[in-house]
């Protein structure tokens, strides 16, 4: 029988399937569709200090291969992530938790990092440094290792349950803003974020979005994704978590080939609100074609001998 099952930073996941931060919300629509409990794990909604409403619409275009999204990190805000979703999580959900956290300041990301530590039903933190940085000029923390480095370290100190930087594709060298966070400590890694595009109405001459530029995520970046999994994956220690265009099966076992320990599927949500179910669901017999018995054995199988 195949072993799907993965270890995230000592957490045990049946398999290394998770739904994509902002792709699943906190989980109450997604459990009309298939019991939650099928997944390896799940991260729920990016969230903020303060209650944000987001970006004015309309703030989703589709394209080729994927779609463009402006959202602008709308969330009820922690307090009411504490007191309302994650109690109502806790009880349809019984496997592992990712609180993705985003913030404006190192206060910010300092703040909701501690007051996620609290929460036992919490086991992982992943902290999305794709945010602009509000004292430094609008530049998101995850383009610069000293700033990447700062905020890795700030939250480091304050909680004690395992820290996954999420970062941005949007920089020169990816590895080195990965081992900037991996000096300061964090015990994971989760890329990539969504790449920077837009859409123009050429009727009208104008973004197709109210926020004239935003991410673009699905299909179109999963060789790029891929390609940061493995390169990061060549000089970091610590786990990786694959995100970025992930489809079906083999994309999940292509990502982990790569480097990557986990896998978390965001856009392909949105189109098929399946998917996740679908891909691990036919995981095994996927494996079965590929002679892959253990799961976990084939992490890092297509990094450099090396390494």
């Amino acid at each position: 029988m195949a072993d799907t099952s993965v270890i995230l930073s000592g957490i045990r996941l049946d398999n290394p399937v998770i739904p994509a931060s902002g792709t699943f919300g906190y989980g109450r629509e997604m459990s009309e569709f298939y019991d939650l409990n099928i997944l390896g794990a799940l991260s729920f909604k990016g969230t903020t200090r303060e209650e944000r409403i987001g970006n004015p619409s309309p703030r989703i275009a589709e394209c080729s291969g994927g779609l463009i999204n402006c959202v602008g990190l709308q969330n009820p805000g922690i307090d009411k992530v504490i007191s309302e979703e994650l109690p109502w999580l806790r009880r349809h959900f019984r496997k592992p938790i990712i609180a993705n956290i985003s913030g404006f300041s190192i206060d910010d990301y300092r703040y909701c990092c501690e007051r996620m530590d609290a929460e036992e039903q919490v086991e992982i933190i992943e902290v999305n440094i794709s945010c602009p940085n509000v004292h430094g000029g609008g530049m998101s923390f995850g383009t610069s290792p000293d700033h990447a480095a700062a905020v890795t370290r700030a939250v480091k100190q304050a909680t004690s349950k395992p820290v996954y930087m999420k970062l941005t594709p949007a920089v020169t060298d990816i590895a080195e803003i990965a081992r900037a966070c991996e000096d300061e400590g964090a015990d994971g890694l989760c890329l990539i974020n969504t790449v920077p595009a837009m859409r123009i109405n050429v009727s009208t001459r104008r973004p197709v979005t109210a926020m004239p530029t935003g991410g673009l995520s699905g299909a179109a970046i999963f060789p790029r994704a891929l390609r940061a999994v493995w390169s990061v994956a060549q000089v970091c220690k610590v786990p990786v978590i694959g995100c970025g265009g992930v489809a079906s099966a083999r994309d999940v076992i292509e990502m982990m080939m790569a480097g990557a320990t986990a896998v978390e599927v965001g856009a392909e949500n949105l189109r098929n609100p399946f998917a996740c179910k679908d891909i691990i669901e036919a995981l095994p017999e996927e494996m079965k074609r590929l002679g892959i018995e253990r799961l976990a054995d084939i992490t890092g199988a297509a990094l450099n001998p090396d390494r």
